[in-house]
């Protein structure tokens, strides 16, 4: 699959259903079929919506966890904690289960985000803090994350 692209802004029902943005629909089209997978995110109160390949690329690097070390397995049970596989309606509508709605604070207004391979789904309140937030430091970020010319990893 592509990098995904795009942020949108959209509305949440009140039984937690959302349509997802045409332009993403349309890039998602090749693994709609499939399915998703609906997470809670490590690092941000958002969630985190996989396509099913995208899930099962990563559950197999999780599952190589050598599950009698401890700190491998309290990592595997909150990673997968709330997880939930997620089907779009006849309309292309999905429906967010109410404790990740909880766990997001998601209101009326999200933002769904493109992260490469992956779409966050936030409150908007909540998504346009994390990005004010982040504004500051980003440039240090940047450079630390992406300007490594040493090995390889950064981009020239």
């Amino acid at each position: 699959m592509n990098a995904l692209i795009g942020s949108y802004e959209c509305k949440v029902d009140a039984k937690g259903r959302m349509m997802l943005p045409a332009a993403l629909k349309r890039q998602l089209a090749p693994v709609v079929q499939s399915g998703f997978v609906l997470k809670r995110a490590v690092f941000q109160p958002c969630l985190e919506l996989y396509p099913m390949a995208e899930w099962e690329a990563l559950m197999q690097k999780v599952n190589k966890l050598n599950r009698f070390k401890k700190k491998n397995n309290d990592f595997i049970r909150r990673f997968t904690a709330g997880v939930k596989v997620i089907e779009l309606d006849a309309s292309g509508r999905l429906l967010v289960p109410k404790d990740l709605v909880v766990f997001a604070n998601i209101q009326k207004d999200i933002v769904v985000s493109s992260a490469v391979n992956i779409i966050e789904i936030w409150d908007k309140t909540s998504y346009e803090q994390a990005i004010n937030d982040a504004a500051d430091d980003f440039a240090d970020l940047a450079e630390e994350v992406m300007g490594q010319d040493d090995d390889g990893a950064g981009i020239s």
